[in-house]
């Protein structure tokens, strides 16, 4: 029989599953339901030792007989710090010393209550990493100790620490079985990208609901060209910030799901997902992925980073994920797949959503003014390819998602409200200028709210700027996202304290630093105001205000969602 501690379960668990088989273990009474735990694992052979500072130099001789992970379990309090001789030995020997402590609930910390002191981080820089488990969340405590056991078990093998703190009471012993856990695997294709790890290549040929989802993703450093095969057998989910000409209008499709007007038997989650690039705007995406509990997902990394967006991680690819996918386009060129069913739904639930989006003609707000801008970025392709265009988070960029056929720059990576149009002035600096003999070339455009813009002002004041930078602002008197936030509107702190409603113009702010201002209150001023940031010759940047009104700009999107 095993402990009752749930996440003291899955940690013997996982080790198994990780293949660690051997153990060394110090007496204790905070660390006894792991020891009874290792002792009671048919896999695991437990060696005792008394002294903590001796028992981390038999983990690492057992380590150098064996070339295997050896675990070293100590209880709470100052036998973490006998360890610390052992452990940098191990760091510089390039072995994979697991060390589990014990330790008492975080709150009892420095709380002047027996062998408790700060064990996180005690290690210092002698261990690749430190995760502490919680005790009451399955999914992050597997996500934390499957982290911790794949940055010990690779090729440049190093020390981890896993401490598990453990409420009282620490002695009973009654549950019959381990739990089933997820075991995270992370592998490398070799460099020719020749041979790609078979249980993922089984795991998409078998698939009966496949599914490709793209994130962020820099143009600089991925392609999505030569993965024909991929895209004419997988359903592929992108948004603007992925390096894809058209609008994948999956937001739509998905909102249709969860009000019931889609039919739920054809759109199932998927069973295998495969996640490249970065983060995703979406949170209804998010929310469907995470729905799949029985899907398996493979990351593809260039890092190797443990990512678990949709919380049902399986494996890892290690590479530049547009050579891991051409050589998974390849592979599976050969096999024969299913899931085509599964695919032609919900390419039909696709279109259907793109003709709605493309035949919505949203009032005047800034939706509209998005979609006029989007709509003359199209025609502007032609005559000048390689503009850039930049959108600022919350309300702006997931207008973006309804209507850009480009790829959209975005600062998504912690998607905080700053810098924003900093960014966007920093970018057009090194992108070719216009001139007076030839106007177009290069102009970098800016979309941006009004509480990002009024708090990233400062970025216009710099001489060094041109005239192709070209910034679209979209004020309606406060953060517009707040709006979208279901059951804020009954705070009373909403609109002053919450969403910061206020009534600034950028046009002083313009006129100081030296920006051409244009403004637009009405659907034919915004029109030609849109126009003549793609017109105008100017040797400064050029801004287009669009007043809008906060709840003109909901409903628009309110009608257009529902």
């Amino acid at each position: 029989m095993y402990s009752n501690k749930n996440h003291v379960n899955q940690l013997t668990a996982l080790l198994v599953a990780h293949g660690v088989r051997h153990a060394v273990v110090c007496p204790g009474s905070r660390n006894a339901p792991i020891v009874h735990n290792l002792n009671e694992c048919p896999q695991m052979t437990c060696f005792p030792v008394t002294d903590e500072r001796s028992a981390g130099f038999y983990a690492l001789g057992i380590m150098q007989a064996l070339d295997e992970p050896v675990v070293v379990c100590v209880t709470s309090g100052t036998a973490l710090l006998n360890l610390l001789p052992a452990v940098a030995e191990a760091w510089y020997q390039h072995l994979p010393m697991i060390v589990v402590s014990a330790d008492r609930p975080e709150q009892w910390i420095d709380q002047l209550d027996g062998q408790t002191l700060p064990q996180p981080g005690a290690l210092g820089r002698f261990v690749r990493r430190t995760v502490s488990l919680p005790e009451d969340d399955a999914w992050y405590s597997g996500r934390l100790i499957n982290e911790a056991l794949l940055d010990a078990l690779t090729d440049d093998a190093r020390p981890v620490h896993i401490n598990v703190p453990i409420t009282e009471p620490l002695f009973t012993f009654d549950v019959a079985q381990l739990p089933s856990v997820r075991q995270v695997i992370r592998t490398s294709p070799p460099r020719d990208y020749g041979c790609i790890y078979p249980e993922f290549i089984d795991a998409l040929a078998n698939a009966q609901r496949p599914m490709i989802v793209f994130g962020q993703s820099s143009p600089h450093r991925f392609e999505d060209s030569g993965l024909n095969f991929l895209y004419s057998h997988f359903i592929v989910l992108h948004e603007a910030l992925s390096n894809f000409p058209t609008v994948s209008h999956f937001d739509e499709v998905l909102c249709r799901l969860e009000s019931g007007a889609q039919s739920e038997e054809q759109l199932l989650p998927p069973d295998v997902i495969v996640y490249v690039g970065d983060t995703i705007v979406s949170k209804r995406l998010r929310r469907f992925l995470r729905s799949a509990t029985d899907a398996v997902t493979w990351r593809i990394s260039p890092s190797g980073d443990v990512e678990d967006t949709f919380q049902n991680l399986r494996g890892i690819v290690v590479g530049d994920p547009e050579f891991v996918l051409q050589a998974l386009d390849r592979k599976l060129s050969f096999r024969h797949l299913r899931g085509r069913d599964y695919r032609r739904q919900w390419l039909a639930a696709l279109k259907q959503a793109s003709c709605f989006a493309d035949g919505y003609q949203p009032p005047y707000s800034q939706m509209a003014a998005v979609k006029y801008f989007e709509q003359r970025c199209s025609a502007f392709k032609v005559q000048c390819p390689t503009f850039h265009v930049h959108y600022a988070n919350s309300s702006a960029i997931r207008l973006a998602n309804i209507y850009a056929c480009h790829h959209v720059w975005c600062n998504r990576g912690v998607n905080g409200i700053e810098g924003s149009l900093s960014t966007a002035a920093g970018f057009s600096l090194v992108a070719q200028a216009p001139s007076l003999t030839s106007p177009l070339p290069s102009l970098t455009f800016c979309v941006i709210g009004d509480l990002s813009f009024f708090y990233d002002q400062n970025a216009l004041w710099n001489q060094s700027l041109r005239g192709n930078l070209r910034i679209l602002l979209l004020n309606n008197g406060g953060g517009g996202i707040f709006r979208q936030l279901p059951g804020l509107e009954q705070s009373a702190a909403c609109d002053r304290l919450v969403a910061a409603a206020h009534s600034t113009s950028a046009e002083g702010i313009c006129h100081e630093c030296r920006v051409t201002y244009l403004c637009a209150d009405t659907m034919e001023q915004m029109q030609r105001g849109i126009d003549a940031l793609f017109t105008t010759v100017s040797v400064r940047p050029v801004l287009l205000e669009v007043t809008t009104d906060a709840a003109e700009d909901e409903r628009a999107l309110i009608n257009y969602f529902h």
